[in-house]
């Protein structure tokens, strides 16, 4: 599950059903020099979600080129998404390696110099004999990254590292330690913050680093928002080690209220996120102008999620606990005011 709410996007939409169109062979497709109706499916919807949701406040403040390339990464991010979670399970592995492969496929052609606005026009077919594995990217949302990837110097490993995440979660259901939901975070939330730092032009390895501790905690509260949804789905993100620590069971999370020993446990995790995202948010200190404007917001939409998740008593089981826009509007202004 990728971090979608680091693009401070209004309201996570809830899913739609089960994207599982008409299964036609991924590697029939790739050696015709299609995608696979599936990912072209599931990337259409996606790039369909990004353009339906509106930006809050915040990104709507920000000079226009800033949004664009916001906006196609965040349909990046849907996608692989949405091809993790939604698509039919015996299809997710195959649907992940084509969009790899696509990422691969722009940053070849980033790397010949035409990546900058002929995107369209070599996957018109420009390229078309260079063998299944060649030629421009085959799927609109990986095309629609190459403005970004070319004029903010993205490398394609944070990328890369999205697609790792969703991987993981296909085999993947529990976490034993802390340290390996963090392992976990590196690769689900962190490369978000990287590239976004990459398209206000403002990566350097000390911001990164700040970065890094922001991004994981708004992953671990949306996880621990999302605690009942989760369970659903078959994952547990809370450490196998806390729970025991708190006794709490997996049948305790099943429950439609938490119990004081599941409060206590959210309790835990929810100081210790908050922690987190305190020693990550320095980082807002460190930018002007829009780049300082949108990372505040990402700040306070953590802080604001934190602080709803304590105000329900730490009970994330009867309903998702979600912050009010004057509370997220209120941390913004304190994040940007004060430069954490």
């Amino acid at each position: 599950m990728t971090l979608m709410s680091l693009f401070a996007f209004a309201n996570e939409l809830c899913r739609d059903g089960d994207v599982t169109p008409d299964a036609t062979r991924t590697d029939e497709c790739r050696a015709t020099g299609a995608p696979s109706t599936p990912a072209a499916a599931i990337a259409a919807q996606a790039a369909a979600k990004a353009s339906a949701e509106n930006f809050p406040v915040a990104l709507r403040l920000l000079p226009r080129r800033y949004r664009g390339h916001l906006a196609a990464v965040y349909g990046f991010a849907r996608s692989v998404d949405d091809m993790g979670d939604e698509a039919a399970p015996q299809q997710r592995a195959a649907l992940l390696d084509e969009l790899e492969a696509d990422v691969g496929r722009l940053y070849r052609m980033v790397s010949r110099g035409t990546g900058g606005g002929r995107t369209g026009g070599e996957a018109a077919g420009g390229r078309g004999n260079e063998g299944p594995d060649g030629g421009p990217p085959r799927l609109s949302v990986v095309r629609a990254l190459a403005p970004a990837v070319v004029a903010c110097a993205i490398p394609a490993q944070p990328f890369c590292d999205l697609i790792a995440a969703n991987r993981q979660d296909q085999v993947v259901s529990r976490y034993p330690t802390f340290g390996d939901l963090e392992d976990y975070c590196r690769l689900s939330a962190n490369p978000v913050g990287r590239i976004v730092l990459h398209v206000f032009g403002a990566a350097t390895p000390e911001r990164e680093a700040l970065s890094d501790r922001v991004c994981t905690a708004l992953q671990l509260a949306e996880h621990w928002q999302d605690v009942a949804e989760d369970l659903r789905a078959g994952r547990i993100y809370l450490p196998q080690q806390d729970l025991e620590r708190f006794g709490c069971t997996e049948d305790d999370l099943a429950a439609p209220r938490a119990t004081p020993k599941v409060r206590a446990l959210m309790a835990f995790e929810e100081r210790r996120a908050h922690c987190l995202l305190d020693t990550g948010a320095p980082i807002v200190g460190t930018l002007r102008g829009a780049a300082r404007l949108a990372v505040a917001g990402y700040v306070a939409g953590g802080r604001a999620a934190l602080a709803a998740i304590a105000a329900s008593g730490h009970d994330v089981l009867r309903a998702t606990p979600r912050p009010g826009k004057a509370r997220v509007a209120a941390e913004m202004v304190r994040a940007y005011a004060t430069g954490e």
